[in-house]
């Protein structure tokens, strides 16, 4: 079982060094980072689940946890036509909001406040649904010190539970509900969880990243019904 005391150590480093907004190249682009809000700076993760990622062009995305904005941004500038992005911290939404109008997509950009999908209307539907996940499993009496610690973490697992039970709900016809992980989470409980809603985690792709603390597998997974 991976020592989610490390997440935390690092959410807690990423927040010391991230006191001010600040600029990260990530992809190609300079992307604002405000203080609060996950840095693609601080981990190679984002970057590796971006260069995983597929973009339903001329289709509808919806980012949950959108953190700085990276993934909801870059669908939109890729080419898809409807983007909305939730994130349960008020400073990521902020973030996103303003990233969308650094790059000239606020127009398709609908960022909203909540946690998974909450901030959404019953109706709305769409062609891809993804998730970079807070994968480390932590104990679920755990109490996060700052909402920082929930882009790293999930207590007991509660959030992606949750995602499993209502993603496909989510979902336009022919839709597919996408989940980047890493080799950083308890994958059986994941396959667990998900096989409790009568669904079932499958790899698209991955890739390895050498990381501080070693090589971290980061991976694509869809979650199919069945």
């Amino acid at each position: 079982m991976y020592d989610y005391t490390q997440a935390l150590r690092r959410s807690r480093t990423s927040r010391e060094n991230g006191a001010a907004p600040r600029e990260v190249d990530v992809g190609g682009r300079s992307w604002l980072v405000l203080p609060g809000v996950f840095s693609p700076g601080d981990s190679r993760s984002s970057a590796a689940h971006l260069a995983l990622l597929d973009f339903p062009v001329d289709g509808s995305l919806l980012e949950i946890g959108s953190g700085c904005g990276l993934i909801a941004v870059s669908a939109a500038l890729a080419g898809c036509r409807g983007v909305v992005a939730t994130d349960l911290n008020p400073v990521a939404v902020e973030n996103t909001a303003l990233n969308a109008r650094r790059f000239g997509v606020a127009d398709a950009v609908s960022c909203r406040l909540g946690d998974l999908f909450a901030p959404l209307a019953e109706e709305e539907r769409f062609d891809v649904v993804y998730w970079h996940s807070n994968n480390v499993w932590t104990p679920p009496a755990l109490t996060p010190e700052h909402v920082h610690e929930l882009a790293y973490v999930d207590p007991g697992y509660d959030a992606h539970k949750r995602f499993f039970r209502d993603a496909r709900a989510h979902l336009a016809p022919g839709g597919r509900v996408l989940l980047g992980v890493s080799s950083r989470a308890e994958r059986t409980h994941l396959d667990l969880f998900a096989a409790h809603e009568h669904q079932r985690l499958v790899s698209l792709a991955s890739t390895t990243v050498t990381e501080p603390e070693g090589p971290v597998v980061y991976e694509l997974l869809e979650l199919l019904g069945g």
